[in-house]
């Protein structure tokens, strides 16, 4: 089935949505989340016990889908599995513009009850051309519109991610923990078994959103492969998409089959997609964010010969070591750069070779920045790395607090001045708490960081492939 685009559009951006068969021993988990919606809510319910504790809770209740006034863009269905039939009826007859079947113990249970259901289910979408998303799925998440599935998820102001989820609680962990690093997720969409609308359909929609500038995905299993794989070497050199492939593994495998019915697929079949469409693999939902934040606060990496900038000689060797592994350079720097050193690096215990060992004490913001120029101006370079120290720096945060505001603006400024890609590492030590606040505040400003060097190699490696496969369609090693 190819899907009502409008409809689906619709879904997304809905003026009203309807929450079926919310109850109070889940503790109205989809009534509380959507609360602040910005759109007409209701709910549906027949239990009079429920009723009473929903109007309580200030919402509209019905006790059918055909009474709700007015069309119905996106409805929530949190009903028992024998009765979900019933209700997507209901949805095929108000028209409804996407539906999203929470309830789960379908296929995923390998029972031929649960296989049955489904089976029917599909048969009904597809007949009506019904824009059904699952089961056993969290359904569509719109940032602007606090659209949400979790009380807990960011709402209000715009982001520009799009992210694709066959598991509910990835979706939901990927806007919240994607907006502790800067990546703000626009929209997102929770698809479960995909026995109706799948990840290609998804991927498509948000190709087309001017709105979203980049897009993630978490994927147990495909069933429209090539149509996947078309959709993606035509979306991925004008848009990145960064996959998480789930299931690649025997133990994975047996376990997206008991969560959302994916059959197995061989990793060469994966390896061989990511080579020819530039699509970016990724191991881990933190390997997902570091790269997103990459693509989204970095300049284009265009080679891989890196400037670093370490807090002491051993925290140097490592910075190396680690982007060496990954693929990337530690260059010499030219002469003319160590001529302008010369005439001031006087940091007792320091170097200005590359990688720079500024020995733990950087004596003022101004030496900093022309640590920085000078390696911006490095034709050696194509990239530029700092080392941010909670550790070796702490104490002289706490005697002089205007330093790091200081040094705050002044990298800021330098970031956006600097023709060459800049980005921070903040590695903790034994200061976690103070590293989580510098990290907040650097990423508040527009400065997210890495959390350690070899994360941050290991993104930046992938992302320059990435930018030279979009430049010339060429297969590149990852």
């Amino acid at each position: 089935m190819s899907p009502d685009i409008n409809k689906l559009k619709r879904a997304f951006d809905p003026a009203t949505v309807v929450v079926v068969g919310d109850k109070q021993q889940n503790h109205f988990m989809w009534l509380k989340a959507l609360r602040d919606f910005k759109g007409k809510l209701y709910s549906v319910q027949i239990d009079p016990k429920e009723i009473a504790e929903i109007e309580k809770l200030g919402f509209t209740n019905y006790l059918t889908l055909d009474q709700v006034p007015g069309p119905v863009d996106y409805v929530v269905v949190a009903v028992p599995r024998q009765v979900s039939p019933r209700i997507i009826a209901d949805c095929i007859r108000k028209d409804v513009a996407g539906v999203a079947l929470f309830t789960s113990g379908f296929a995923e249970t390998s029972t031929p009850e649960g296989i049955k259901l489904q089976d029917t289910l599909k048969e009904m979408a597809l007949k009506s051309n019904l824009n059904l998303i699952g089961p056993n799925c969290m359904g569509l998440y719109n940032r602007k519109l606090n659209l949400r599935h979790s009380v807990t998820q960011p709402g209000g102001n715009p982001g520009d991610a799009g992210f694709i989820s066959q598991s509910g609680t990835h979706a939901t962990f990927m806007s919240e923990e994607g907006e502790m690093h800067g990546v703000k997720v626009a929209k997102s969409a929770s698809y479960g078994n995909a026995i109706v609308l799948d990840s290609v359909d998804f991927l498509e929609m948000m190709a087309a959103d001017d709105e979203i500038k980049i897009i993630g995905m978490y994927i147990e299993g495909v069933r429209e492969g090539k149509r996947f794989f078309r959709s993606l070497k035509n979306i991925t050199p004008r848009k990145p998409v960064v996959i998480w492939k789930a299931g690649l593994t025997a133990d994975g495998s047996r376990a997206a089959a008991s969560h959302t019915a994916s059959l197995a697929e061989s990793p060469l079949i994966w390896e061989s997609l990511f080579r020819q469409t530039g699509a970016i693999s990724v191991g881990s939902r933190t390997e997902l964010i570091d790269i997103m934040k990459t693509l989204l606060y970095v300049k284009p990496i265009t080679g891989t010969r890196a400037g670093l900038i370490a807090m002491s000689g051993g925290q140097s060797v490592v910075f190396s070591e680690s982007f060496a592994r990954a693929g990337l350079k530690v260059p010499r720097l030219t002469s003319s750069s160590y001529d302008a050193f010369s005439s001031f690096f006087n940091i007792i215990g320091g170097s200005y070779q590359n990688p720079l060992d500024v020995s733990w004490n950087l004596p003022s913001v101004e030496v900093m920045i022309r640590m920085l120029d000078i390696l911006a101006s490095d034709s050696n370079l194509d990239m530029i790395a700092l080392e941010v120290s909670p550790f070796f720096q702490a104490k002289m945060w706490e005697d002089h607090p205007d330093f790091f505001d200081e040094m705050s603006r002044a990298l800021l400024q330098f970031r956006n001045r600097c023709p060459k890609p800049f980005f921070l590492v903040i590695i903790p030590g034994p200061r976690e708490l103070t590293a989580l606040d510098i990290r907040n505040k650097f990423r508040d400003i527009g400065l997210p960081s890495f959390f350690s060097f070899e994360s941050a190699a290991l993104a930046l490696r992938k992302v320059a492939d990435y930018y030279r496969f979009s430049a010339g369609h060429v297969e590149v090693k990852q």
